[in-house]
């Protein structure tokens, strides 16, 4: 199924109960997800774009656009194929409590959902271990202690493939050109994660969904 939608910026109307957010931001069928903390670990409070308006996000963008996902890096990307979010869309003041993580956990997931990407990006430990921990069958079984080592690395769960992002605020020299060298050797061979349905339709057609 397809998402019909012209709105590049919150395509699926999301509006929690705060005074600021920035919502998700990109091509709702996108086959790429980055999913960030929240926009003060990550940027976008002022721009209402998430991943941008710091120089950590505009590194990320610049790996992005290395391999054709970003066409055009800055406050307003255009993008190709990619998704970009937050786990807590909300801009509070500090870090978000466990129970602000808990009140924004419905909007996050709704959207990720209903993006439905082949591939997920979550950027930096916590934004990682949420991903393996509620979209794979990974729960424990991958060492996230150490994000330099999970930078670019492949993880297969069940139904995503997952590829963790070391905190962008973190990276050194080269870490961008691994993120970058990492997705396009994914680009360059089939990483859709489908499933053919057809065998429960009458008729030799198969019917692949996501």
């Amino acid at each position: 199924m397809e998402n019909v939608t012209d709105r590049t910026s919150n395509p699926f109307g999301m509006h929690p109960d705060t005074d600021a957010y920035v919502p998700g931001y990109g091509d709702a069928n996108a086959d790429f997800h980055v999913v960030g903390d929240h926009p003060g670990a990550h940027g976008g409070a002022e721009t209402g774009v998430p991943f941008t308006g710091t120089d950590a996000a505009v590194r990320l963008q610049h790996a992005l656009a290395a391999v054709g996902l970003v066409d055009e890096p800055g406050d307003e990307p255009a993008v190709d194929d990619l998704f970009v979010s937050y786990r807590h869309m909300g801009v509070v003041e500090g870090d978000p409590s466990a129970a602000d993580y808990a009140e924004m956990e419905p909007f996050f997931d709704a959207e990720l959902r209903a993006i439905t990407a082949h591939v997920l990006l979550p950027v930096g430990r916590a934004a990682t271990e949420h991903v393996l921990e509620q979209y794979t069958a990974r729960r424990g079984k991958v060492d996230t202690s150490d994000m330099a080592a999970r930078h670019g690395e492949e993880v297969h769960g069940s139904g995503f493939l997952v590829v963790p992002v070391r905190d962008p605020r973190e990276w050194e020299d080269g870490d961008d050109e691994a993120l970058a060298d990492a997705l396009a050797d994914l680009l360059a061979r089939d990483y859709r994660r489908e499933s053919d349905l057809g065998r429960f339709l009458t008729g030799p057609d198969p019917y692949l969904v996501r």
